[in-house]
């Protein structure tokens, strides 16, 4: 599986996975410490800025497309079923897509649809943004771990 067209595959899926997870380790590191450290009402609007961003070609490229590429990973691994790397490729293929993009879609996404509803102001907004702070990172976590974990079991299989 490890080699042709199917070591291009791998490669581009340590590229997306890790890419992924640089972006997301950055907000778990940094990004929401400094969020938290202003006012809700300066944070709520920052955090929706931010959301609002993030949905645009060249990350949505990076996301989605390593969803779809994992995914053709873990049908082509299915199939082929190759010696000595079929195993790193689907937990590589299982990692990003349940604890990154599951992840994202189940927790991180619905807490972002609820934030921006907010008015960054309110009290509302105010009461809300620091459990949204906690939850949000939390999750993150996740996402970040489970990025880079698919990272590495790509890498193993092409070792």
């Amino acid at each position: 599986m490890t080699d042709g067209p199917y070591f291009v595959l791998t490669v581009l899926g340590v590229l997306g996975t890790g890419l992924t997870a640089g972006a997301f380790c950055a907000f778990s590191t940094f990004v929401m410490r400094g969020l938290a450290a202003l006012p809700p009402a300066q944070g709520v609007a920052a955090m929706n800025a931010i959301n609002t961003a993030a949905v645009r070609p060249a990350f949505m490229l990076v996301f989605l497309g390593t969803a779809l590429l994992t995914a053709v990973i873990a049908v082509v691994t299915f199939v082929r079923w190759p010696d000595g790397a079929a195993v790193e490729l689907l937990l590589g293929s299982a990692l990003y897509l349940f604890g990154s993009f599951g992840v994202t879609a189940a927790a991180n996404v619905p807490r972002n649809t609820t934030l921006l509803r907010l008015e960054p102001g309110t009290a509302e907004a105010t009461a809300q943004w620091p459990s949204y702070v906690r939850e949000w990172t939390g999750w993150n976590h996740v996402r970040t771990a489970a990025s880079a974990a698919a990272a590495v079991a790509y890498v193993l299989a092409l070792a």
